[in-house]
């Protein structure tokens, strides 16, 4: 499937992408401060059919919840890159789906619930935490633009990889 510029968000109704984004363990989230200077880290995320969560858990870190770099950069520029990927030795198995869209922290607390239930229902880990809006910001992204590539996402339903 090949993203058009009529449909940026095309790709995520594909049933296909949808399964790969709800079952992958890691995405890789790109954010850039206000000089544009890059940074990537790994995050722990879900999604809803239509948005990215990723919570800022009690894993050890340098700094406090918006201190970290992620989080001043979403602060100063919202844009950020999510790209979800899957390697195997069998390159016909390569596979990602690139995010490129709008991210800030949820306020709303019905919907920072929804989202820590969704993460807690996928990584068992977060079940053992005791994550709160106060000290666990919770981070949304808007996709504004999706490209997927691999052959997983060409497949008619029904096919298995």
């Amino acid at each position: 499937m090949v993203e058009t510029l009529e449909q940026p968000l095309a790709p995520l109704l594909d049933s296909h992408v949808r399964n790969f984004l709800m079952f992958a363990r890691i995405g890789r989230l790109a954010t850039a401060d206000r000089n544009a200077k890059p940074h990537n880290v790994p995050v722990c995320f879900c999604f809803d059919g239509l948005r990215f969560y990723f919570v800022v858990d009690e894993k050890p870190k340098r700094q406090g919840s918006l201190g970290l770099k992620r989080m001043r950069n979403i602060a100063e520029n919202p844009s950020v890159a999510l790209i979800v990927d899957h390697y195997e030795e069998d390159w016909d198995h390569l596979a990602y789906v690139l995010v490129h869209g709008r991210a800030e922290v949820v306020e709303d607390a019905q919907e920072y619930m929804l989202a820590m239930r969704r993460l807690r229902d996928k990584y068992a880990q977060y079940r053992a935490m005791a994550l709160s809006p106060e000290r666990n910001p919770m981070v949304r992204i808007e996709p504004q633009r999706v490209h997927v590539w691999g052959q997983r996402f060409s497949q008619p339903s029904g096919s298995q990889t």
